[in-house]
C-alpha cells in the first residue's frame, strides 16, 4: 500500500504562505509541512541516530523523560548542516519579523515505550538573555511523530506571558501554579510527518506527550534568538564556558546567522 504524503508549505527560496506567518504571530506556534525534503530527512535522521549512539552517555537528561544533547552542530558535520540550514533560518526570520541568530540546538529523543510526558513549560525562563524580542524554536521531526509517539501540545496565544519563573518539566502542575489562568487555556496537539516542523515562541506554553510506540521519537531543535540579544549573567550550559560579562552581546562564531 502506498501512503500519500501531504503537500509541503515551503515554496521557492524558503517562502511560506502569509497565513502561516499570521497564525504564528497570533498563536505563538505554527506547523510548517515539508520543511525538509525526503532525501534530507533520511540523511539527517541517519546522522542523528549515529551521533546519539556515539554520545548517549553525555545526555543531559537522565530521568527517563528524554535524551538531550546540546550544540551538536559544533561536533558533527551532518547535524551542523541541519542546525544551520538556511531554509530553516529564513522561515524563522520570516515568522519573527526581525533578524535572528542561533542560540543553540538540541537533539531530543524519547525512547520507545517511554511512558513519561514532558510537562507544560515555557523555554525562555531558562535562558540568560536580556534586551531580546521573542525568541523561537524550530522543532524538526526526523521520524513521523503522531500523538502516540510524543508530539507536542501547545497553549495558543500564551506567547505574551513573560516574567514567569522556570518551570519543572516533570511536574504537570508547575506551569499552572506559576500562572493559574493558563489551566483552562485551549490546547492544540500537533502531529508531524518526518520533515515537518513546528515553530514556537520561547514563551508559548507547550508539552510533549509520552512515546508509547516501539520507535524512538527523534527530533532536532534549532533555537533562534533576537540578533541583538545580550547576556544577563545567568548560568547556562551554552554560555558558562565563554567567559562573558553581563551586557555582552551574544554574537560571533558561537552564535551565527549563516542564512542572512
Amino acid at each position: 500500500m502506498v501512503v500519500e504524503r501531504e503537500a509541503g508549505d515551503v515554496g521557492a527560496g524558503g517562502r511560506i504562505p502569509d497565513e502561516l506567518v499570521a497564525a504564528y504571530r497570533r498563536d505563538g506556534f505554527v506547523r510548517v509541512r515539508g520543511v525538509l525534503d525526503p532525501d534530507e530527512v533520511e540523511r539527517f535522521r541517519a546522522g542523528a541516530e549515529a551521533f546519539l549512539e556515539a554520545h548517549r552517555a553525555e545526555s543531559l537528561e537522565t530521568s527517563g523523560t528524554f535524551s538531550q544533547l546540546v550544540n551538536v552542530w559544533r561536533r558533527d558535520p551532518t547535524l551542523r548542516d541541519l542546525t544551520l540550514h538556511p531554509r530553516l533560518g529564513r522561515i524563522a526570520e520570516r515568522l519573527a519579523g526581525f533578524p535572528l541568530r542561533l542560540w543553540h540546538d538540541q537533539m531530543l529523543v524519547k525512547e520507545p515505550h517511554s511512558g513519561t510526558a514532558t510537562e507544560f513549560h515555557q523555554d525562555r525562563p531558562y535562558w540568560p538573555h536580556a534586551g531580546d524580542r521573542l525568541p523561537l524554536s524550530a522543532w524538526i521531526a526526523l521520524v513521523d511523530v503522531p500523538p502516540e509517539r510524543g508530539c507536542m501540545t501547545f497553549l495558543p496565544g500564551t506567547q505574551d506571558r513573560a516574567g514567569l519563573r522556570p518551570q519543572d518539566l516533570h511536574d504537570a502542575e508547575d506551569l499552572f501554579a506559576a500562572d493559574p489562568s493558563l489551566r483552562w487555556a485551549p490546547r492544540v496537539t500537533v502531529p508531524l510527518r518526518a520533515g515537518d516542523c513546528t515553530f514556537h515562541s520561547g514563551y508559548t506554553g507547550h508539552m510533549a506527550l509520552p512515546n508509547r510506540t516501539g520507535t524512538a521519537r527523534l527530533a532536532h531543535v534549532t533555537i533562534y534568538m533576537d540578533a541583538e540579544t545580550t547576556y544577563d549573567g545567568g548560568a547556562h550550559v551554552v554560555t558558562d564556558r565563554l567567559g562573558l560579562a553581563p551586557g555582552d552581546r551574544l554574537d560571533g562564531a558561537e552564535f551565527p546567522r549563516p542564512w542572512a
